[in-house]
This record gives structure tokens, C-alpha cells and sequence, in this order.
């Protein structure tokens, strides 16, 4: 069983191998209580497309490992950034119960949506995780994407990346 701080060390060991990629530095870690089921870090830029964020992907490789079997335990899903909208419901149709992060991303990301929801009573499969946690490894994951935001990336990307550093107007971040 991982803690949540081993598990955001995953994730984040998961973004520095895409970020020497080029990619950026988004990296998220799915498992149970045995095993890791899915690991994978965003990779826009290899696939050329936008639907290939880190936690779907990690997401959609746990989904093919398991199949309609159960996990052997609770599934968890560890993200260095907050999982978007899309993400977070990828987590639900999974039905992972814990979901980990490391930095809040404030104009996309999905906790406070779904303290908000009201899972469907006719379908008790879809439920919300019962653990939604930020903050974990936080300054870790702020340095990676203050140090993406030094590099060659799209400029519109590495502006957004600066902006998750909490330093807007300073270049590189931190």
C-alpha cells in the first residue's frame, strides 16, 4: 500500500521522465493495494493530439489491466496537478475512491466540482471518491513546471505553466 506522499513521488518521477521529452511536466500513477496498474505523463506533443493528459492515460492502462474484474483493493489515482474536468470523471466511471494531487490547478481543475456533485441514485456505481487530498509534494511539482516554464515549450504553455508557479509575473517561477 502506497502513502500518499510515495505516491505523488511516483507521479512526479512520471512527469520528469516527460519533461526531458519535451513534454510537460504532468505525471499520474493508478493503483490498488498491490500494484500499480497505469503510469503515464501527458504527451500532447508526441501524439500531436490534446486528449492524452497524463491521469486518462494512466487511467485508460489501469482500465485495460483490470477489465470488468475488481481491483484487489481500492483504486487511487496520484496526479501532480489537479485532475481537469475530464480527467476526474474518468476517475469516477473507473471507480477510484481516493484521488491524490499535488498542485491545485485553479482555473481547470475538478475537486471543487465534485464536492459539488450529486452522484445519479439510479446508478450507484458512479459515486465520487470518498478522498479527494491536494497539496501533497506541492513545492516539488511547482519547481517542475516553474522549470518547464524556462524552456523550449509552446509559449502559451509555458505561460500557463508559470502561472501554476504562483509567480505570474516573474519568469521561470520560483
Amino acid at each position: 500500500m502506497f502513502s500518499p506522499r510515495d505516491a505523488l513521488s511516483l507521479a512526479l518521477d512520471v512527469a520528469r521522465e516527460g519533461m526531458e521529452l519535451g513534454e510537460m511536466p504532468i505525471g499520474a500513477v493508478v493503483f490498488d493495494d498491490d500494484r500499480v496498474l497505469g503510469r503515464a505523463y501527458t504527451q500532447e506533443r508526441a501524439l500531436g493530439r490534446r486528449v492524452v493528459h497524463a491521469d486518462l492515460q494512466a487511467l485508460l492502462q489501469a482500465d485495460e489491466a483490470l477489465g470488468f474484474t475488481r481491483a484487489s483493493g481500492e483504486l487511487t489515482l496520484a496526479v501532480n496537478l489537479e485532475p481537469c474536468l475530464m480527467c476526474m470523471g474518468a476517475a469516477i466511471t473507473l471507480g477510484v475512491s481516493r484521488v491524490w494531487f499535488a498542485l491545485e490547478s485553479p482555473n481547470d481543475g475538478a475537486k471543487e466540482l465534485v464536492e459539488l456533485w450529486a452522484p445519479p441514485v439510479e446508478l450507484p456505481f458512479f459515486r465520487k471518491p470518498r478522498e479527494v487530498l491536494g497539496g501533497i509534494r506541492r513545492d516539488e511539482s511547482r519547481r517542475l513546471f516553474a522549470e518547464y516554464a524556462t524552456g523550449t515549450g509552446p509559449a502559451g504553455m509555458r505561460d500557463w505553466a508559470r502561472s501554476l508557479t504562483g509567480r505570474h509575473g516573474l519568469k521561470g517561477g520560483p
